[in-house]
């Protein structure tokens, strides 16, 4: 054995999966599903009953969490569905940059520079006029399947 140290850069999770199972029948409006490779908020379920060759079906509507695009799936409910985890974090507004990239504060004091701005115009407009105004404005993260959007926007008051 050397007695050398070894350091390891890793930027890669503790292997923990983007999803999870779940069986098809026992996904409800409002929980998550993955359709297509894509994250998705279900926001309508509609079971048929068992058909001549056995197996009852699901049908989910779904938008999908980061784009708004409406999904459907028809899944047989005793099948398993992938199901995304989802979080949501919050981090203090620093700074925006010219070429859209927001500067956010981590509760541990490090800074995250690698979010773009939301594409959706309201919550944009509303980020960019906070911060011009000089408002201490809190950004809501969500993260799934390796992908993060800003997703609501709180004010907590002006700057000291």
């Amino acid at each position: 054995m050397s007695d050398e140290e070894h350091h390891f850069e890793s930027k890669a999770d503790a292997g923990a999966s983007k999803t999870y199972p779940q069986q098809a029948g026992t996904i409800r409006k409002n929980g998550h599903i993955v359709i297509k490779g894509r994250p998705c908020k279900v926001v309508e379920v509609s079971t048929s009953k068992t058909g001549k060759h056995g197996h009852a079906k699901c049908h989910f509507v779904a938008i999908d969490i980061f784009n708004g695009k409406k999904l459907e799936d028809i899944v047989p409910s005793s099948h398993n569905c992938d199901v995304p985890h989802v979080n949501r974090t919050d981090y203090q507004l620093i700074d925006i940059s010219e070429d859209g990239f927001v500067s956010l504060l981590t509760e541990n004091g490090n800074t995250k520079d690698d979010l773009k701005l939301p594409t959706d115009d309201n919550l944009l407009s509303q980020i960019k006029g906070g911060f011009e105004e000089g408002k201490d404005l809190v950004v809501s993260v969500m993260s799934a399947m390796g992908e993060e959007q800003i997703c609501a926007l709180k004010d907590i008051g002006p700057k000291n």
